[in-house]
């Protein structure tokens, strides 16, 4: 990839993310609603809290900066939706070094987020509970938000390429 393209990639991921992150909110909690009572009292039991608002809290903690309530709770959506943007570009790597085409390369960078991401450093670095806290669904319900984070960092980004005449 050359730089020049690695440029314009990256000032599609801002709004890719974004957008994203927009379709994935709301498709991981039709999902919550759909799982079964036991598992989502087992999920809420198990939940210290919202994972981006303790990953803001321990940030601003170790900076030694206390902020009140509603502006740690907008340092908690910053985390969320930077990393949702930070992801996105994932997508474009796939797309213009590997070479996958468009459906595949999306479903793979949300995969692929999922996994290291809700599952791997949110544990990890005890933003959330241990994995094996919370049932299966929750879980699954993650996987599957996260693919479709994927595939619309697909879309948004295949529809910019195409606009600009950059498409892979």
């Amino acid at each position: 990839m050359r730089l020049t393209e690695t440029i314009k990639d990256l000032a599609v991921a801002p709004a890719a993310g974004y957008a994203a992150t927009k379709v994935m909110d709301p498709i991981s909690m039709k999902l919550y609603q759909l799982e079964s009572d036991a598992d989502r009292k087992r999920e809420d039991t198990a939940r210290p809290g919202l994972p981006y608002e303790i990953a803001a809290a321990k940030t601003l903690r170790l900076l030694g900066v206390d902020l009140p309530g509603t502006a740690r709770q907008r340092a908690g959506m910053a985390i969320h939706y930077g990393l949702a943007i930070s992801w996105a570009p994932v997508y474009s790597v796939l797309r213009r070094t590997i070479g996958l085409n468009p459906v595949l390369a999306g479903l793979a960078s949300g995969a692929v987020m999922s996994l290291i991401v809700d599952e791997g450093l949110t544990p990890a670095l005890r933003f959330s509970a241990p994995n094996r806290a919370y049932p299966l669904a929750t879980h699954l319900r993650g996987f599957v938000a996260h693919l479709a984070y994927g595939l619309t960092v697909a879309a948004v980004t295949e529809t910019a390429w195409k606009l600009t005449r950059r498409r892979p």
